[in-house]
This record gives structure tokens, C-alpha cells and sequence, in this order.
């Protein structure tokens, strides 16, 4: 990222895990995360949505959150990377995205996808073979419910008014024709922090789909594109590897089993799998300089799943990502950067 470039937005991705099954303990660490991103100048932070259960918890009902964090922070802007659409109602989705819109005064952002767990699908009673399709038709709905159109039945608008939610909707895609079809609807997007099912390292995987997207975007106003990648600084990193070697390598090993990675990998095969950058900031700078879709990225987000980092650790991460890290790459804080122009 250059200084000519317009200023980026940077984010943060939890998917609310901890160490154990106290969800309380849990869901507040990551409501801290929050409050210490808006701190520390974090434009967005993101919450993933997972009805089964991850080890150590995971968030089936992120709206209820993020009305919580609305109301603990004062800038940060919020969204979901992302929600499960064909599992949920379009029109009671689109009435909890208002709510917090308005009571966060605007700062929402939605992300939406077509999940993958068959469990989840099953136990919702939808058909995971039309997961594509349940897509697209709940995607449609839910724009034009936030666009303030009538939906549903003659003369039924959702309330509260939706504000302007033009350039607010994202698509998470793993595919150069998904990312076409996000354009096509005029979706914002976003890219997983690790390409699956491929041996190619993850960033070369993904260019052509970022470039397939920019390819098919028709509309006046700029696109935004959110790469989500996994950034864990510490002090050096041996540091880093202790707090999240063996929880890689064990999502790694698990992921195998279904597939999405060869079995038997090392350690470090699965931390190059998981794209992750760590270690000192220094070196993820040096890295994140070379990696092949953040040139043409609006909004770098940070996360450090799989790995389950203790509290205190990741808010030690998420302040050197908002003060070494990101500065090296032309980010700063809204409140001391230049003005943005407008759609970006």
C-alpha cells in the first residue's frame, strides 16, 4: 500500500472464542475487543457467525452482540464477516440490521454468505444442496427490505426506516465466478483469510477472484474489497508461535479430515495453509508488502482465528496491528487521517 493510494480502513475479525464453554466469559472478552479497537482507531470490527458450536464457543446470534457493542463503543463501525443468509429470514434480518443502524447512529455494516456446515442447514430444515439459491433469493429481499422498498406485501415496509445502506452489503465468496456475481449485484466483497481446497499459496489463489470482482463492477461508486487475513504480532516470533502454533496446527489437522487440507501436516505447512503472518511486526510489514491481493484491497481485517488467543494477548496484538503495523502500511486513525473521498 502507497501514500497515493486512498486512505484504507482497517478491521478486526473475531469469531468469540475462548478456552472453554463459559460463553459469558467468552462473549465479554470479545465485547473488550471491541471497546479497545475503538480505542485504539480500529474502523470496523467483525463478528463470523457459527450455529454449531466451535471449541470454546463461537456466536449463532450476532446482531444480539453487536447491539451490545453499539452501545459500549462510539466510532467503531460494525458488521458481520459473516451472516448465514439462507438460514435466516430476509425481512426479520433486515428488521435487526435496522435496529442496530439506528442505534449505533449508522455504523453498520452487513456481510452475508451461504455458510457450508450440513448440520446447520439441517437443523434450520433448508436443503444445503440449494444453499446458492437460498442465497440469491434472501440477498434480493434483503436489499430491497434495506433499501426502504415495499416487501413482503403491498404497503409493508420494515421498520425502523433503514438508513442508506448503498456500498454497506458485502458478499463473501470462494470462487472468481462468486466474485462476478457479487459485482454483478453490486455487493461489496470479502475474501477469507484462507483458500481452501488449493495448494497455491492463498493470496495468488485469490487475486484473480479480486480481479474477476473489479472486472465486473459497473457502478459509479468506487467497490470496497475486505481481506481478511490472519495478523498476530508479538514481540518476536517465537513469542507469536507460543500463543498460536499448536491451536493452527490442530485446526489444520481437523480441517484435513474433511478434505479442505492435505492430511498430515506439519506445523508450519498449516501456518503457510492459514496464510498467517506473525512474529514481529517488523517482519508481518515486510510480509503483508508482498502479499498479492492487498494492493488492490479497501480494508485489510485482522483476525487471529483458528487460533484462541488468551484476552490479555490479543488485545496486546490488536494495539501493535493499530500502532506498528498498520502505520507502516499508510493506515492512520479517521481522526488524524487525511479525508477519504467520497465512496471509499
Amino acid at each position: 500500500m502507497t501514500s497515493d493510494r486512498p486512505r484504507f480502513r482497517l478491521g478486526f475479525l473475531t469469531h468469540v472464542q475462548g478456552r472453554d464453554d463459559d460463553f459469558a466469559r467468552t462473549y465479554r472478552n470479545a465485547q473488550e475487543l471491541f471497546t479497545a479497537a475503538d480505542e485504539l482507531g480500529f474502523d470496523i470490527g467483525w463478528v463470523a457467525q457459527h450455529h454449531v458450536a466451535l471449541h470454546g464457543g463461537g456466536l449463532s446470534s450476532p446482531w444480539t452482540f453487536l447491539a451490545h457493542a453499539a452501545a459500549r463503543t462510539s466510532r467503531i463501525r460494525l458488521g458481520t464477516a459473516i451472516t448465514v443468509l439462507p438460514l435466516e429470514d430476509p425481512l426479520r434480518l433486515a428488521e435487526d440490521v435496522a435496529t442496530v443502524d439506528t442505534l449505533s447512529g449508522g455504523r453498520v455494516e452487513i456481510g452475508v454468505g451461504s455458510g457450508s456446515s450440513a448440520v446447520e442447514y439441517a437443523a434450520f430444515g433448508r436443503d444445503v444442496a440449494r444453499k446458492r439459491e437460498l442465497t440469491s433469493d434472501h440477498l434480493d429481499i434483503l436489499r430491497r427490505a434495506l433499501a426502504g422498498q415495499e416487501v413482503g406485501t403491498p404497503g409493508f415496509r420494515i421498520q425502523p426506516p433503514p438508513g442508506d445502506f448503498e456500498g454497506r452489503i458485502w458478499q463473501g465468496v470462494f470462487s472468481a465466478e462468486g466474485a462476478g456475481h457479487a459485482a454483478a449485484g453490486g455487493s461489496q466483497l470479502l475474501l477469507n483469510r484462507a483458500a481452501y481446497g488449493f495448494d497455491a499459496p492463498t493470496d495468488e489463489v485469490q487475486r484473480p477472484w479480486a480481479d474477476a470482482y473489479l472486472a465486473a463492477w459497473d457502478r459509479p461508486a468506487r467497490p470496497r474489497i475486505g481481506l481478511s487475513r490472519f495478523v498476530f504480532p508479538a514481540k518476536d516470533r517465537r513469542t507469536a508461535l507460543r500463543h498460536i502454533g499448536e491451536d493452527v496446527h490442530r485446526a489444520a489437522l481437523r480441517m484435513a479430515e474433511s478434505g479442505a487440507f492435505p492430511k498430515g501436516l506439519s506445523a508450519e505447512e498449516a501456518l503457510r495453509r492459514f496464510h498467517a503472518f506473525h512474529g514481529h511486526p517488523e517482519e508481518i510489514v515486510a510480509a503483508l508488502r508482498q502479499e498479492k491481493v492487498l494492493p488492490v484491497a479497501t480494508d485489510l481485517i485482522a483476525q487471529f482465528n483458528p487460533a484462541v488467543v488468551d484476552h490479555d494477548a490479543a488485545v496486546r496484538a490488536l494495539e501493535l496491528i493499530a500502532t506498528e503495523v498498520a502505520p507502516a502500511l499508510g493506515w492512520a486513525p479517521a481522526h488524524t487521517a487525511d479525508p477519504a473521498p467520497a465512496g471509499v
